[in-house]
């Protein structure tokens, strides 16, 4: 194995109330997979990369666009993806 000293990122991490559910929509959406799910983590992978999903008891989310609980963080999702967006917020 090769040492390198470069440090390479390998995926996000999102904090949510359940992962296994957030998962399963993230690779819905983005028609990645998942890859990986214990009572914490679950992980999604697709062509962009890797997505880490961690279950949080008593995780609570923002409120934008009320600043009461600001994002920390979002994903920007290329447009060609909208039809597939809207077809699985239908279902929510």
């Amino acid at each position: 194995m090769k040492v390198s000293d470069s440090i390479k990122l390998s995926g996000i991490a999102i904090n949510c109330p359940d992962a296994a559910e957030l998962a399963a929509s993230y690779a819905e959406i983005t028609g990645g997979r998942v890859i990986y799910t214990d009572p914490v983590w679950a992980v999604v992978d697709g062509a962009g990369g890797s997505l880490c999903l961690q279950t949080i008891p008593d995780h609570t989310p923002p409120t934008w666009p009320d600043p009461t609980v600001p994002n920390q963080t979002h994903l920007d999702l290329a447009a060609c993806l909208a039809r597939r967006l809207a077809r699985v917020m239908r279902k929510r």
